[in-house]
């Protein structure tokens, strides 16, 4: 019997539409995380109508090694059109409107220095900067008739002939080179003119002019080092006219972004309450020439302060964090009342600090949502935030694990936060096996946006069948000082028995097998999976160690922030915590290990030396640890740049726990294979 060719027709067209919503199903993949873009804006053009941002596309396994493509984009925001700023052959850096948006200066290498150009209209470009070491960074004058910029001394020529030759020896945090600021200035037509050196004898890091350009403020630390620019910079006020440093801020600890008001007479930032507070979490204005410093921040905030601007000579705005959620406020100098104007948690959308219009109508922010890792949003300051950029598209045709907030009481019975993506799929009914991401500092804190990166990769482990947590735990920032400080000499402590008492409630509550719990984190999160590696030993399966703490002791004398170290975390000179160091050290318990444990790391990493890594490795390996493995990544430091490494760290990391804790695979059986370049998408 022949079948209609209606039927026929309409089977064909049910199995299209079946193929195409299979199609539109399809889970993250390790390769889809590893190609998806971002974005970073730049500068919004004076009048409110264009912006410049940063699109970062990374390379694919077949490039040359390195970190991501960039290039810039010019946004019309009243079209919503993009379009490239250069041309391809046009190699530009760091594109800067001067304050009336005519010109646009930018830096080019030029005979191996850089050196910042004007592009005018015609075509021309302009050099107007000659430094022998190069510029770093620069800024317009307000005037538009000059540049300051920074750039290194460099060496003398005496330096230059030793090294040729070969007495070229390391004087370790003593040859230390340091960055000045210069004011380049010229004429109408960009005929450069007179060059002034505006500092010397200590190293600048950033600077900002006054509206009037009468003044400008930089901040400051005797030497580059990263250590003193963590803990120890000053915010100096100089003075233009007199060319002399009319004043110093006491600020303390932590510094984070400032400006000065409008007119010119006050000047807010953002900073640490404190030096033992690990992260900025204040906002300060300072009378100029009063002197008076108000610190601004509620008392006892549940929050974390971290960018503060001026909407006019009597109100700030300031950017905060509270819990998972970001939130702008404005803040009236006269009455000292707060307004809340944007809240994440009703737009749902983790926008960044902003770029705003000088009448206020006009806000600009990159921005991420639970499926949705970086766009550009536009606001006009009362209604809803307006999504400009689709840069990622290919995402709308991905099914994503759904992404939830959740809350459970610690031991002690303090209130801790997280984020919980769960199974595609999922099924309340069921069990599933759970990776917990845990994010380092432990300054810092998961916020309810996009989650997933090569190394905490949870929207993927959602497509293989997993839960994957991102829990705030103690001392993570977005819940106050207070919280914050709870780590505060006691390493190991309450911050990681939390993330066992999340793992007891994500069990009993949230449907994780107790018998397939797995851990992985960077850094401090490194630190917290080598202590569930071994003190902690119990709750999981397998870890990953990425460039993670493994004895406190010896990280203390070789990280390149030891007063960082000092300060808001250990609290007291190492001579006085051998002991509690010692056993707040994952090294001390590595002979109890019972997990699998893949360490991995940066061979160049000056902030938690490699020894870390090898120190962990070797204590396992001597007590006869059946599934332990070390793997560096040559030339990486805190983190891999590089998509070779981050290629590796993902299908490793996979690999890894896929064996160890959703297959259960006996820990004194094979480990997973070491070569796995099959996976890269390598071209033979």
């Amino acid at each position: 019997m022949k079948t209609p060719f209606g039927k026929i027709l309409a089977i064909l067209v049910l199995t299209l539409a079946i193929g195409n919503i299979s199609h539109a199903q399809d889970v993250l993949s390790p390769a889809d995380l590893l190609a998806l873009k971002y974005t970073r804006t730049n500068q919004l053009s004076p009048d409110g109508s264009q912006l410049i941002y940063s699109l970062y596309t990374p390379r694919n396994a077949n490039e040359k090694a390195g970190g991501a493509h960039s290039e810039y984009q010019l946004l019309n925001l009243e079209t919503g059109q993009s379009t490239a700023l250069f041309g391809e052959d046009e190699k530009f850096k760091s594109p800067s409107w001067n304050n009336d948006g005519t010109q646009l200066a930018v830096i080019e290498k030029t005979d191996g220095k850089n050196q910042i150009w004007i592009l005018k209209d015609n075509g021309e470009k302009i050099q107007v900067t000659n430094s022998q070491t190069g510029v770093n960074s620069f800024k317009w004058h307000p005037n538009g008739k000059a540049i300051a910029y920074i750039a290194s001394q460099g060496k003398s020529d005496k330096q230059k002939e030793l090294d040729k030759r070969g007495y070229n020896f390391i004087f370790y945090e003593e040859d230390i080179i340091n960055d000045n600021l210069f004011l380049q200035e010229f004429d109408e037509d960009f005929v450069t003119t007179e060059l002034k050196q505006l500092t010397k004898s200590v190293n600048v890091w950033n600077f900002e002019f006054d509206k009037q350009g009468m003044q400008l403020a930089y901040t400051a630390t005797p030497l580059k080092l990263v250590d003193q620019n963590y803990m120890f910079r000053k915010i100096h006020v100089y003075d233009l006219k007199s060319e002399k440093v009319s004043r110093v801020l006491d600020n303390n600890g932590k510094l984070g972004a400032y400006s000065f008001s409008p007119d010119g007479t006050k000047l807010a930032y953002a900073a640490a309450l404190n030096i033992n507070d690990h992260a900025v979490s204040q906002a300060f204005y300072i009378d100029l020439k009063a002197g008076i410093t108000k610190n601004i921040t509620p008392d006892k905030y549940k929050g974390h302060i971290s960018w503060v601007n001026w909407k006019s000579d009597k109100e700030l705005i300031y950017f905060a964090g509270e819990g998972v959620n970001n939130k702008i406020f404005t803040f009236s100098l006269k009455n000292e009342k707060r307004k809340l104007i944007l809240n994440s948690q009703n737009s749902g959308i983790i926008f960044s600090s902003p770029k705003f219009s000088s009448d206020f109508k006009q806000f600009i922010f990159t921005g991420s949502t639970p499926t949705d890792p970086s766009n550009i949003y536009s606001w006009n300051g009362k209604d809803e935030l307006i999504k400009i950029t689709d840069i990622n598209p290919e995402l709308a045709n991905k099914q994503l694990g759904e992404q939830e907030v959740i809350r459970f009481e610690a031991r002690d019975g303090l209130e801790v936060e997280g984020l919980l993506i769960k199974p595609v799929g999922f099924d309340a009914n069921k069990t599933y096996p759970i990776i917990l991401f845990v994010h380092g500092g432990p300054e810092s804190h998961h916020s309810n946006g996009w989650l997933s990166r090569y190394a905490t990769p949870g929207q993927v482990m959602a497509g293989k069948g997993y839960m994957a947590a991102y829990i705030n735990y103690r001392a993570s920032t977005g819940y106050g000082v207070d919280f914050g400080m709870e780590g505060f000499m006691d390493p190991a402590g309450k911050e990681f028995d939390d993330l066992a008492d999340a793992i007891e409630y994500l069990i009993k509550e949230k449907g994780a097998d107790r018998e397939r719990v797995g851990m992985a984190g960077g850094s401090y999160g490194g630190y917290a999976s080598a202590w569930f590696a071994t003190y902690y030993t119990d709750y999981v399966k397998a870890v990953g160690m990425f460039v993670g703490i493994s004895n406190i002791i010896s990280k203390r004398g070789t990280t390149d922030i030891p007063y960082e170290e000092l300060y808001v975390h250990s609290g007291k000179p190492l001579e006085e915590q051998w002991q509690m160091n010692l056993e707040r050290s994952p090294v001390y318990y590595a002979h109890k290990s019972k997990t699998a444990t893949l360490i991995y790391g940066g061979a160049a990493d000056p902030r938690v030396h490699p020894t870390q890594s090898y120190e962990l490795y070797r204590r396992m390996k001597m007590n006869g640890h059946p599934a332990v493995r070390l793997v560096q990544y040559p030339g990486e430091g805190h983190g891999n740049r590089k998509q070779v490494g981050q290629i590796d760290v993902l299908y490793r990391q996979l690999a890894w726990l896929d064996w160890y804790v959703r297959d259960l695979k006996p820990l004194d059986g094979p480990m997973p294979p070491l070569d796995i370049s099959d996976q890269y998408g390598l071209d033979w």
